[in-house]
């Protein structure tokens, strides 16, 4: 059985970038926990301005083990994505999971994470726009692609742009998961 991880805050989550790879995975038949820092419902926003629907959490990000996964995705949106890097849990899930070689991604601002987690020095990846000054600078190198697979550095890093690139972005996580 295929295990995938979603982690995430519990406020600020883009919603399609959440609810989209959830729904493609489960129809693939994937075994998707959502894990979330408090295990409470997940409110999220559409452009870091509207309420979305609110999304349950299935666990905490400190009762999960990278290893038990297959893949761990990280959605974006802003006030996620900057909360989210700098959760001890949140980085110690990706710096296991790294370690461990299983593939991660991270679409929009959900590479801040893997720039906080010094996880992309020598990597090539994309990501929302904004967060090309913070990628270089940790040493990455950024691209503007809708999807980006780089597998150097022991493990499989699948990154997208933004919401406009869901569809490759899932096809590239389950094609990672194949």
């Amino acid at each position: 059985m295929t295990n995938s991880l979603i982690i995430t805050t519990n406020y600020g989550t883009e919603t399609d970038e959440l609810l989209t790879p959830l729904q493609t995975l489960k129809e693939a038949g994937v075994t998707t926990t959502v894990a979330s820092v408090d295990g409470n419902e997940i409110q999220t926003l559409r452009g870091d301005k509207t309420a979305g629907p609110l999304v349950d959490s299935d666990s905490t990000l400190g009762a999960v083990t990278a290893s038990d996964y297959d893949i761990v995705v990280i959605p974006g949106g802003t006030l996620n994505a900057d909360a989210l890097r700098t959760d001890s849990d949140a980085l110690r899930i990706v710096k296991d999971a790294a370690a461990a070689g299983i593939p991660i991604a991270a679409i929009c601002h959900g590479p801040w994470l893997l720039v906080n987690a010094d996880l992309i020095v020598g990597k090539t990846l994309t990501s929302y726009p904004a967060l090309a000054v913070d990628i270089t600078n940790a040493g990455g190198s950024w691209v503007d692609e809708e999807v980006c697979v780089d597998t150097t550095n022991g493990f499989s890093l699948i990154t997208s742009r933004t919401p406009a690139d869901l569809q490759a972005f899932n096809h590239a996580v389950l094609k990672a998961l194949a």
